[in-house]
């Protein structure tokens, strides 16, 4: 078992939270998103077990953070989301040239690969246009509803597994993150249990269409998935300060994303 991740799980579980912020983002940062796919797509061949010991502790940081740290999460957007998105922004830039340096982009990226690039970062960046269709969480439960949540989760899931794409910003989107945030911090069993199970399949689903680009077409989806990441940048940006308070404290939670990327950055992707 590979317990380090963990602390991986429970960075991706956090980011999922986040409305604007993809759990798939955070794989990339922290080095693991290719071996992600193939442990995912792994895990329903006979090498399962080996797949097990990345996927299972990994699954574990996931929940845990999901469960222990929706609050905090939340708590941080309520009341102080531009020096929190502002965090996130400093963790993204700040391993991008990580991201590049892996890819080898310099020596591999050819002038289709700059344009799947600038495809990837547009198709997110236009994502900010959208707007929520948010009201509250749902309180009586029909079997419409239960549909309703499972496809909510199955849509959320395989966007999470993509870089830049945030899965709760399309909760958001659809109108179910209100009532699936609150059935977390509420342990409401049976509705979790719908979304859980929509979760799980739009990850499979998903994993196996990114496992075939990036086995047949690698230096493509590399340069596309860095162009969703830099997009990222777009939707996350909350704007500038209006106080000097917020000046301060949101130089502060960059620089703090900053320091978090580069000591990410000597972790995951110095062999």
């Amino acid at each position: 078992m590979e317990w380090k991740n963990i602390y991986r799980g429970m960075l991706m579980g956090a980011s999922d939270v986040v409305p604007g912020v993809s759990g798939g983002t955070i794989a990339v940062v922290l080095g693991i998103y290719d071996r992600l796919i193939e442990a995912i797509n792994g895990f329903f061949s006979k090498d399962w077990k080996k797949h097990l010991g990345f996927l299972f502790p990994l699954g574990v940081g996931v929940v845990i953070a999901v469960f222990l740290l929706a609050r905090v999460i939340t708590w941080l957007f309520e009341n102080h989301p531009g020096p929190t998105q502002f965090a996130f922004l400093g963790l993204i830039i700040g391993i991008l040239p990580y991201l590049f340096k892996k890819s080898d982009a310099k020596r591999t990226f050819k002038g289709q690969h700059i344009f799947l690039l600038i495809v990837g970062a547009i198709i997110v960046a236009s994502m900010v246009f959208f707007r929520s269709g948010e009201t509250g969480p749902v309180e009586n439960f029909t079997l419409t509803t239960y549909a309703w949540i499972f496809m909510s989760g199955f849509i959320a899931s395989a966007a999470m597994i993509l870089p830049g794409i945030s899965g709760s910003f399309l909760l958001l989107v659809i109108g179910s993150y209100s009532t699936i945030i609150a059935a977390v911090h509420e342990l409401q069993f049976t509705v979790i249990a719908v979304a859980g199970v929509g979760i799980v399949l739009g990850i499979v689903v998903m994993s196996k269409v990114i496992h075939f680009f990036l086995e047949h077409y690698t230096t493509g989806t590399f340069s596309l998935v860095i162009g969703l990441v830099i997009g990222s940048v777009v939707v996350i940006f909350p704007g500038w300060p209006t106080s000097g308070t917020g000046v301060v404290l949101s130089v502060m939670a960059f620089a703090l994303g900053l320091l978090l990327a580069f000591l990410l950055g000597r972790v995951e992707y110095t062999d």
